[in-house]
């Protein structure tokens, strides 16, 4: 029993674990968990020798955790349902759709073209949708036939699309940056801008995979024939407007820099892009020519989400918005693109409302069982176990964060995204902490380990997303009337194997080059670089602080108290104060 007693801690942790892999629901798992030693912890709790602190009344402060800031009442985790509704509109209003045949059409020429323009828009899909399942289908339905069309590996095809789904996860406005800002108590807006390169690299990595991939296997990813490039040629006509644009920025911001400030250079951009937006618009309604039907398709087709995500994430940046604000404008503005493409309609709206509501209701559950769980473990001292336990590995700083990432690596085979944030982060927070590493940088590099969980065999949710829409049977393709070979199982879990590769020299990169997410701090200043002077005060014979005379004698003598008693002199002499007649004590006092 005291055996028992002194070892809850991992002994609950251990169950917890068994309980996840028997594949009982993660959000009853912990609260039954939690609820089983919290009775087994106040029984043993004699047997202890102190190192339990569990009470039945400690129960009556499960209604005020649940109730609280850390679940109902937290406006952080309001920003979860708007974001999702935003992303899952964008999807039903045909935007992927759009942007990969431009992209596509746009890359096409090269080798390995279709492969870029699915890197490049599963960026732009995470940066305005967030959501991994519709960035995944909707890149697998619509440039995976195109792809096995025109002779793609099928391994690199859909790995390809699988990793540039997972790029929602990394790239703000992610779900998961959120929970993980509210598990580390963290601004979300800091959680954002420190996430932002990470991604960006990560996002470079992937096509410099595919630059090499197109040099020493040439014939895995050929260039679109000529018939295929319906848009025709005109990257000459595209460059030209985006000169053009930025003529119109920069002259805009000259003239409006006097009154705006520092606004000035973002109100210049906006301006500029309006102007070529309404040009090819104008221009392709009219038939003017001035561009190029490539030039016009990419910028009308590329605005509008490009201006949605700064809506989203230039108002968080800039600090005109929080985060669950920035979602709410996000959702209004996916409702207003959809309705603008025709495609919006009360059916899309209850679909959307419908997948908002289940995703928000399982964050909700799981974060309910997450806080009975850790109320009995807190009260087992498992937070103290836990601390112990990785504060004492080999290596320090270095050690603590290979070690971590290993075992979040690890778990990510059999865990999702949501559970490793509301199960293990709690837990390694107060170490990181206590070793003093930042607690943005730290939540971003598990934010990019917890991405590898969606590619993992056998349970990546990205791979299963992609196996559900990828082709099971030999085919006719519709375009060209040959038969297409179907996607094997093997090849979509092979294809996934070098961009796991990829995100672990990504987490390797995150953490030899901490300033990728250090910049949120901004610059900052060392106090003992900065000198203090104190100027000469006429008359006073002051010398700057800290510093001797110039001629290095010695400093003259301090002047003479000033006289409090009479009224200050402003270089006037004052007249003489009459002095004031004796009074007789011997008389009665007058008062006329």
């Amino acid at each position: 029993m005291e055996f028992i007693a002194q070892n809850m801690a991992p002994i609950m942790f251990a169950s917890l674990i068994i309980f996840l892999l028997i594949g009982y629901p993660v959000a009853f798992s912990l609260a039954a968990n939690g609820l089983m030693f919290f009775f087994i912890g106040v029984l043993l709790s004699p047997y202890s020798g102190g190192s339990i602190n569990l009470a039945w009344p400690l129960l009556h402060a499960l209604p005020d955790n649940f109730y609280g800031s850390r679940v109902m009442s937290n406006d952080t985790l309001l920003a979860i349902p708007f974001f999702t509704f935003m992303g899952i509109v964008l999807e039903r209003s045909g935007m992927a759709e759009d942007l990969l045949d431009t992209i596509g059409q746009l890359f096409g020429p090269i080798r390995g073209g279709l492969a870029y323009a699915v890197i490049f828009v599963g960026a732009l899909l995470a940066a305005t949708t967030g959501v991994v399942a519709a960035s995944v289908i909707a890149m697998g339905l619509i440039s995976l036939p195109i792809m096995l069309r025109y002779g793609y590996d099928r391994r690199v095809a859909s790995g390809v699309i699988a990793a540039s789904g997972t790029l929602a996860q990394i790239i703000p406005p992610s779900l998961v940056l959120i929970v993980l800002a509210d598990q580390l108590g963290r601004s979300v807006g800091d959680m954002y801008a420190g996430a932002l390169i990470p991604g960006l690299v990560l996002t470079g990595l992937y096509a410099l995979y595919i630059l090499i991939m197109s040099i020493v296997r040439p014939k895995s990813m050929p260039a679109l024939p000529l018939e295929a490039r319906t848009l025709g040629h005109g990257i000459l006509s595209l460059l030209a407007a985006l000169l053009v644009t930025v003529v119109i920025s920069y002259a805009a911001y000259r003239y409006l820099a006097p009154a705006h400030g520092d606004n000035a250079d973002i109100l210049g951009a906006s301006i500029g892009v309006i102007i070529i937006y309404i040009v090819a618009i104008a221009d392709k309604r009219l038939n003017f020519n001035m561009m190029s039907r490539l030039a016009q398709q990419v910028i009308i087709v590329l605005i509008p989400p490009l201006a949605l995500i700064f809506l989203v994430l230039g108002t968080i940046f800039l600090g005109i918005a929080t985060p669950t604000e920035g979602g709410a404008m996000g959702s209004v503005g996916a409702l207003i693109m959809a309705a603008a493409k025709g495609r919006l309609s009360l059916d899309v709206v209850k679909q959307a409302l419908t997948s908002t509501t289940r995703l928000s209701s399982f964050v909700l559950f799981i974060l309910i069982g997450a806080r009975v769980f850790s109320l009995t473990f807190y009260g087992v001292n498992g937070h103290i176990w836990v601390e112990h336990l990785l504060t004492s590995l080999p290596g320090g700083e270095v050690g603590f964060l290979i070690g971590v990432n290993i075992l979040v690596f690890l778990l990510a085979f059999f865990l999702d995204f949501f559970e490793l944030a509301f199960i293990i982060v709690p837990l390694l927070a107060p170490a990181a902490d206590k070793l003093g590493i930042d607690l943005i940088w730290f939540g971003v590099l598990l934010g990019v380990n917890m991405q590898t969980s969606f590619m993992h065999p056998p349970f990546g949710f990205a791979l299963f997303y992609l196996r559900s829409v990828a082709a099971r049977v030999p085919y006719l393709d519709r375009l060209t009337g040959k038969q297409i070979a179907p996607v094997t199982t093997g090849q979509i879990y092979w294809g996934a194997v070098p961009f796991v590769c990829i995100q672990v020299v990504m987490i390797g990169l995150t953490i030899a080059f901490p300033q990728m997410v250090m910049h949120y701090k901004g610059t900052t200043v060392d106090p003992g670089t900065i000198d203090y002077q104190v100027p000469e005060t006429p008359g006073l014979g002051l010398s700057p602080l800290g510093s001797a005379p110039a001629d290095g004698g010695t400093s003259p003598a301090a002047p003479a108290a000033p006289d409090l008693s009479q009224p200050p002199s402003f270089g006037e002499t004052p007249p003489a104060k009459p002095a004031a007649p004796a009074n007789d004590l011997s008389q009665p006092p007058s008062f006329n």
